[in-house]
């Protein structure tokens, strides 16, 4: 019998059936009538008008579809197949990141949700020109729209390689469709309609991973059989203990780097703010964060598993080292293909599950631009109130607009090739400088508006140095990952020897990552990616703080206590209460002089 080569089991591989395209489309048609029914059927809520209910869904959500929502809006397609790969190919250390999802959670539910919801804001950067001004509010919306617009088409792209894998059909004719949808059902339903398509898709996405799970541990063997593999090839190890900032995953990196990481993308960024803001009260959206964090923490465990199951299936014969999978983001799809692909529909689930969660991203993004784009850039400068038709056609003409630019961004994304790295880096030049500008607004009052711009430009231009060098030191082979090890002696068929491909910053599970070079040196771009919102964070903040008191910092008695955390809030109440009761003896003794 004759030893098939490489392409012939890719070939016998892709068995994506009618079934399955019957499966994927009736995701897409679901999510579509959603949103004729919020746009077209179900009437509008009256308190706070059109414009609240298409981008607050007139404040009364409930709390399970919120939470169903943010986690659907957090874990994108990159996520959900580039975890698995992390965990394959660097092992487990990146989990020990749930540590700081969960102080994340503490810290927001006490320090930053109090403020934004107590507000009743929309857009998270009118915050901004309250507490400081005009310049700092179209600065912090100007860094939103470019980091969405950068992150956007790789939010796309990664599905539709997925699709492509397990069908054969271009990225460029499912892309398209799938954008059309989506744009649709957002631009029509507003947030409502976003997030109860999220809410299907959650459980798309839930479902597709435990499919997997459940049958491919079935197919190795069993449970122990996983793990007995995994621990074997170091790929389940305890936390690294060493605090060495240029160490890619340590205990410290993940805890301390990770809960600051989370804060920016959960407490303070516009895509989540916007669904807590949907609430009704303040005990809502507490529990919708702590049902979040407990939901993504589940999601993340099957992410986990699932690339354990990973290296179970293929311990002796990598399929990246053979090229059966061309690239690491298509190592969970040759599983599904390898495990389900004789049952159909069942590939079909797992494709909806993935683009699923990429549609949930794309939504909440161009749910968000809307608000951002209509809050922060039209009506600031606009010299009458707009009427509530030209609210409604500015809030849907961003999204059709948006919605089309990420189409033409994806065939750009496609040709950069690499450059995909210094695009995903573009959170991380952001995402410091936002955090540290919002932390200083809730929790130093003294900080006034134009140190807080000079230290959110000065966090901005040092962060996009880092990130630029170290895409260079990555692309040069100056930085280097260290791989668990693979093995090919088991397999059965024909392969062309070739060194393990580089990890594209696609593939990763978050922003591009860096390791400590062969050379002692050390360089400040060396530093672990975990550490860049943090390193963003203090510098603006420090800056901000030396301006401020340069020129004149400000009087916290003349400020609105409102706009700071709550215990803050009670400090200022009380330094008020002291001056009041310091200031009457002398009033008193003044009138007893005069009488």
């Amino acid at each position: 019998m004759a030893i098939l080569n490489v392409d012939d089991v890719k070939i016998s591989l892709q068995k994506f059936g009618l079934y399955d395209y019957v499966v994927f489309v009736l995701m897409l048609i679901s999510c579509a009538m959603i949103g004729v029914y919020f746009g077209f059927i179900k009437k509008k809520a009256k308190k706070g008008g059109a414009e609240a209910d298409y981008l607050v869904g007139g404040r009364q959500m409930r709390v399970i579809p919120v939470s169903l929502s943010l986690i659907a809006s957090f874990i994108s397609g990159i996520s959900l197949l580039g975890t698995p790969t992390e965990i394959y190919v660097y092992g487990v250390q990146y989990m020990y990141i749930v540590g700081g999802v969960v102080s994340m959670g503490f810290i927001m539910m006490y320090i930053y949700l109090p403020v934004f919801h107590n507000l009743q804001l929309t857009s998270t950067y009118q915050y901004l020109q309250t507490r400081f001004d005009k310049r700092i509010r179209l600065f912090g919306s100007v860094l939103f729209t470019f980091a969405t617009m950068a992150w956007l088409p790789i939010v796309i792209y990664v599905p539709a390689l997925a699709f492509n894998q397990v069908t054969g059909v271009n990225v460029h004719l499912i892309t398209p469709l799938v954008c059309v949808i989506c744009i649709f059902y957002t631009c029509v339903g507003g947030l409502k309609a976003v997030v109860w398509t999220d809410v299907i898709q959650t459980v798309l996405m839930f479902g597709a991973m435990l499919l997997i799970i459940v049958k491919g541990t079935y197919d190795v063997g069993g449970f122990s059989v996983v793990m007995d593999r995994a621990v074997s090839s170091g790929r389940i190890e305890g936390p690294d203990m060493r605090f060495d900032m240029t160490t890619r995953h340590s205990i410290y990196s993940c805890v301390i780097g990770g809960v600051v990481y989370w804060l920016k993308t959960n407490a303070v960024s516009q895509n989540m703010i916007q669904r807590y803001l949907s609430l009704p009260t303040l005990q809502d959206a507490k529990r919708a964060l702590w049902t979040f964090i407990a939901g993504t923490l589940i999601l993340l465990a099957l992410c986990c598993y699932s690339g354990l199951l990973i290296y179970a299936k293929y311990h002796d014969c990598d399929p990246l080292t053979t090229k059966l999978a061309k690239a690491k983001d298509q190592l969970l799809p040759l599983l599904v293909m390898d495990t389900l692909g004789d049952y159909p529909g069942l590939p079909g689930l797992f494709v909806a599950g993935v683009f699923s969660a990429a549609l949930s991203s794309l939504s909440t993004g161009l749910n968000s631009m809307s608000a951002v784009v209509l809050e922060d850039f039209f009506k600031p400068f606009s010299n009458r109130p707009l009427s509530e038709k030209a609210t409604a056609i500015i809030m849907r003409a961003v999204v059709g607009i948006f919605g089309s630019l990420c189409v033409v961004l994806v065939l750009v994304v496609e040709k950069l090739g690499a450059v995909l790295q210094l695009s995903m880096s573009l959170g991380s030049v952001s995402n410091g400088p936002l955090l540290g500008i919002f932390t200083i607004g809730v929790l130093i009052p003294w900080i006034e508006g134009t140190g807080a711009i000079i230290g959110g430009t000065i966090g901005l231009v040092v962060m996009s140095w880092v990130c630029f060098k170290a895409q260079i030191a990555i692309a040069s082979g100056e930085l280097a990952f260290n791989p668990k090890p693979v093995d090919t002696q088991g397999c059965s068929y024909h392969f062309i020897g070739s060194e393990p491909m580089s990890m594209l910053a696609i593939n990763a599970t978050v922003p591009p990552v860096v390791e400590p070079p062969s050379d002692p040196g050390f360089a400040l771009y060396h530093v672990s990616y975990l550490w860049y919102t943090l390193m963003g964070a203090l510098i603006t903040i420090v800056i901000a703080g030396i301006i401020s008191f340069l020129l004149g910092p400000n009087n916290p008695d003349e400020m609105n206590p409102k706009l700071f955390a709550p215990f803050v809030e009670r400090i200022l109440d009380r330094r008020r209460r002291r001056k009041v009761a310091h200031s009457q003896p002398r009033i008193e003794l003044a009138d007893s002089a005069f009488h």
